[in-house]
């Protein structure tokens, strides 16, 4: 009887270890799928590098990237056509942005087809002058961004940064990688908001890969959690331990009218108006002096081209009408066509991301005014009358409320 006892106790030991080393080998294989197919980027960088060998392209980034003194560090990457990865250039940190081959051609708004008859690199052609290239500039423009008076500078911003040897002359190299990044919305905004305080600042660029300045803190909140224990852990529940991890309440303050600020350049500034059409805390991050940092930027769409694309969408219901998460029309339904204004503005949208966020360990002689006035900016539509005074109302009534509070303290 006590053998049977050990051998039963045996065997049912050896099970949960055969279990155990299953479960364990099973979680590291599809961790290492994951990254293999997410993390590509030495197939980026060997697509780059054939091509700037060849001639074909040219940038500030190019010869470091090829001689292996531009550094690919660990993987951010999200989706496999998007590579990012954090980056060493000599002694500059810094953020590397690729895109595959596949993805440097998507229509907006149509991302699930590709426009397969596009050659990567393929313009400006042979034989192009830098006066022509100048006008093919101007045309891309605007039509991404519409007529406005401010366009020609705009022009002489890109082929200034397509001089990437400084030399005073634009090759047709340097031409075919800036206007392969030209394609992109995060780095045409780049250089429209150069100046900007919350925008990542340009290093270099070869091909349509380019990098950027390194963001220290690249989450607006939370923390990383394996997706294997995420899976089983309820949204309410996750939003509340994403809460417990964030800088003390006048940090987070100070942050939020960064993003604040963030809005208002985007708002009808000099080159229009541009949606935010993906509010999420991985979007934002901030540096070590909590001044916030747009940490992605390829989800924010010049106005301009979202309503030419709109308007020709047609539609069953409201939920047609719908571009990435956050960017969201209505249907007219006489016309089965989907209306070209959104129905929240950035600032209504961004009002409800800092909600929890700043309410969350809020001072008390605070708090009711504060809810408050993010319920009022949560409230903001876009197809109100007035709604630019509106806005301009709601925006610096919440900035000078957040500014009060810790104008006073080393925090600001």
């Amino acid at each position: 009887m006590p053998q049977a006892r050990i051998s039963y106790t045996r065997m049912k030991y050896l099970f949960f270890s055969w279990l155990a080393v299953f479960v364990g080998s099973w979680i590291i294989y599809v961790q290492y799928s994951a990254y293999t197919e997410l993390c590509r980027g030495s197939d980026c960088k060997n697509m780059i590098c054939e091509k700037y060998k060849q001639g074909v392209i040219d940038g500030p980034a190019c010869s470091s990237l090829c001689d292996e003194t531009l550094y690919f560090g660990k993987c951010l990457s999200t989706k496999s056509i998007n590579q990012v990865y954090v980056g060493k250039w000599a002694e500059v940190q810094g953020v590397i942005k690729c895109q595959m081959e596949e993805a440097a051609h998507f229509d907006f708004g149509t991302e699930t087809e590709l426009r397969k008859q596009t050659v990567p690199f393929e313009k400006p052609t042979k034989g192009t002058s830098v006066e022509k290239f100048k006008e093919m500039v101007y045309s891309l423009v605007k039509a991404k961004l519409g007529e406005h008076v401010n366009l020609p500078d705009l022009v002489n911003l890109v082929l200034s940064a397509a001089d990437g040897n400084k030399d005073g002359h634009v090759s047709l190299a340097e031409a075919k990688s800036v206007w392969a990044l030209l394609q992109l919305n995060e780095f045409l905004l780049m250089m429209i908001l150069q100046d900007k305080e919350h925008t990542p600042k340009l290093i270099g660029f070869c091909g349509d890969l380019y990098v950027v300045e390194k963001v220290e803190y690249t989450a607006l909140f939370g923390v990383s959690i394996p997706w294997f224990i995420e899976v089983f852990i309820p949204t309410g529940l996750r939003r509340s331990v994403d809460q417990w991890f964030t800088p003390s309440w006048p940090r987070k303050a100070k942050i939020s009218i960064g993003l604040l600020e963030f809005v208002e350049d985007i708002f009808h500034g000099p080159f229009g108006n541009f949606l935010m059409c993906e509010i999420s805390s991985k979007n934002l991050g901030y540096n070590d002096k909590h001044d916030l940092k747009m940490v992605d930027m390829r989800k924010i769409v010049p106005e301009v081209n979202f309503k030419k694309q709109m308007v020709a969408h047609p539609c069953v219901s409201d939920l047609d009408c719908v571009y990435e998460a956050d960017c969201r029309t209505s249907c007219d339904q006489f016309k089965k066509q989907c209306t070209t204004e959104v129905i929240q503005p950035n600032l209504a949208k961004v009002c409800g991301l800092l909600k929890d966020y700043l309410l969350r360990g809020a001072p008390s002689d605070l708090r009711e005014e504060l809810e408050k006035q993010l319920y009022s900016c949560i409230a903001l539509k876009s197809t109100v009358n007035q709604m630019e005074m509106e806005h301009s109302l709601i925006l610096n009534n919440l900035k000078t409320l957040l500014w009060k509070q810790i104008s006073h303290t080393k925090d600001s």
